[in-house]
């Protein structure tokens, strides 16, 4: 197997990882031919999973771009994968230049893309961290440097939570980032269900096995499941709903059915 010149030396690239498998679905060009079978796997159950994924960049985009709205120029994105075109750093600077952004992937190359990507961006850094160390990120230089916690922040959890299986505790996690929040911070989340998905889900259950299979399951949770990470805000409206009916900019009935599998929220801290 050819290694890429871009493929950091130090990973398996025998190994499928999620966040290049979501790039793949972005039609990304930073996945390995072991990413790409793993995810036409997956979409033999679920053929509009890259739609679902197009889903989630969009609803991210409309939650930063709501964020800068309300005043919040400092965004920590946790599980934020391989940079793609409208990254939340594009689309917060765009919309208030000197935003600042800490990007958050334990996936090696996503923090090797972040970083070439952000090396000119003053306001902008990566850290290789896990969601379910919290006390790791906020502390580390990069959240110290560019963000300040006594002010308003949106902690944004996009397509993350359903990679962490409950023993791991997901919901202990939130909370602690919860914690160190100031009042009038956002949390921005969206997260994958079997309520829907346009199909049966024993026939979706086919996807989710290919994430088992490659040891990184996908954890399908009820929409009152959902709503638990939200234990302490106040959600913004409409609520926790399918990703294409938050905040729409265009009709929700001219999207892909597959756009509405899962849900999507932002909740304020009070």
């Amino acid at each position: 197997m050819e290694r890429p010149a871009w493929a950091p030396r130090s990973i398996d690239i025998s190994v499928p990882s999620v966040s290049r498998i979501y790039d793949y679905y972005l039609g990304g060009s930073y996945n390995f031919e072991v990413d790409r079978e793993a995810a036409r796997r997956a979409m033999e159950f679920m053929p509009g999973l890259p739609k679902i994924s197009q889903a989630n960049r969009a609803f991210m985009r409309r939650a930063v771009r709501y964020a800068v709205g309300e005043g919040i120029t400092q965004f920590l994105d946790i599980g934020s994968g391989i940079p793609t075109f409208g990254n939340v750093h594009e689309v917060a600077q765009a919309a208030s230049p000197g935003a600042r952004v800490v990007y958050v992937d334990h996936d090696p190359v996503a923090v090797a893309h972040s970083e070439a990507v952000l090396a000119d961006n003053a306001d902008a850094d990566v850290v290789a961290a896990d969601l379910r160390k919290p006390q790791e990120i906020l502390g580390s230089p990069q959240v110290e440097q560019l963000i300040d916690l006594e002010r308003p922040v949106a902690l944004l959890l996009v397509a993350l939570l359903h990679f962490v299986q409950d023993a791991d505790d997901p919901y202990a996690a939130v909370a602690e980032f919860g914690a160190a929040l100031a009042p009038g911070s956002l949390l921005v989340l969206t997260h994958a269900s079997y309520e829907g998905i346009p199909l049966p889900p024993e026939r979706a259950e086919g996807a989710v096995d290919v994430y088992k299979d490659i040891r990184n399951p996908l954890v399908m949770r009820s929409r009152a499941e959902i709503e638990r990470f939200f234990e302490g805000y106040d959600m913004v409206e409409p609520g926790l709903v399918p990703m294409p009916h938050w905040r729409p900019d265009t009709a929700p009935e001219d999207e892909d059915p597959w756009a509405f599998s899962g849900f999507a929220g932002v909740g304020r801290t009070a």
